[in-house]
């Protein structure tokens, strides 16, 4: 049964109520009601019903998330543990929840420092290269992303604007020589009455080349999105894993101790 399934999970992955790993002669609590489980998450307005427990759903959207794993990689792992899941399953709730995991996370996430290197990557989606903005300060914690179309001013617009829009203005913006990023910024200053110092120095961009890298490798067991939206949320969970690691997130109470800790903190109201 998935109750018993849980109960060998919690053993082998160290993912029991308090994120304290079990040993095997320890006493296992009885499972939280799935009902229950959802009404007490963030996920609940996602996620109409529960089939597995939330904590093996958590696990297998964290290890999607976190490493260069394919879904029939996640499949096979998930089965030597006795947890019987399609590969298309763990996609659909991966879609569904990093999302939700995402917004949460964006709320609690701590400032970023004033100074910001901002630069695009190429992801492959539907057969086609389209363009992930992203940022991160001099010490390389990461300031926002943005996946889009086309790689223009108004695309650059939107990006900076979020960006803005999350962290408030920098003092400084050091970008590469795209005349659309130097369009959008220059307009978005005339238009907020910002002062931002405007740099271009690809030195001093290879700190978010280098920050590229983790995003890349992650991504590339996948072989590309099948679409826009797939994309989106995807990244949105990838990144979010990836900021964790980089300690960026804010936890109340201060009680998360790993990673996995405090991504599945993001699922608690």
């Amino acid at each position: 049964s998935h109750e018993n399934a849980f109960e060998h999970i919690e053993i082998s992955l160290g993912v029991a109520k308090g994120s304290v790993a079990l040993s095997r002669s320890a006493t296992i609590e009885p499972m939280v009601p799935l009902h229950v489980q959802l009404a007490n998450s963030t996920l609940r307005g996602v996620i109409r019903r529960l089939h597995f427990p939330l904590e093996i759903m958590l696990v297998c959207v964290r290890w999607y998330a976190a490493y260069p794993l394919s879904l029939r990689n996640l499949e096979e792992m998930m089965a030597e543990r006795g947890v019987l899941v399609d590969h298309a399953t763990v996609h659909r709730w991966s879609l569904k929840m990093l999302p939700v995991l995402a917004k949460v996370f964006r709320r609690r996430k701590h400032p970023v420092g004033r100074s910001w290197r901002v630069d695009e990557t190429y992801v492959l989606v539907g057969g086609q290269w389209k363009y992930l903005y992203r940022a991160v300060d001099r010490l390389g914690q990461t300031v926002d992303f943005l996946l889009t179309a086309r790689r223009d001013a108004a695309a650059s617009r939107r990006f900076f604007e979020r960006a803005i829009g999350q962290h408030d203005a920098p003092e400084k913006i050091t970008i590469d020589k795209s005349g659309a990023n130097i369009a959008a910024l220059r307009g978005l200053l005339a238009d907020c009455g910002s002062v931002i110092e405007l740099r271009q120095s690809k030195y001093l961009n290879n700190l978010v080349e280098q920050d590229h890298r983790a995003v890349k490798r992650r991504i590339r067991p996948m072989m590309g999105f099948k679409s826009f939206y797939s994309a989106a949320r995807l990244l949105a969970g990838i990144e979010t894993m990836h900021m964790i690691k980089k300690g960026q997130l804010r936890c109340p109470g201060g009680l998360a101790f790993s990673h996995s800790d405090y991504f599945y903190s993001l699922a608690v109201r």
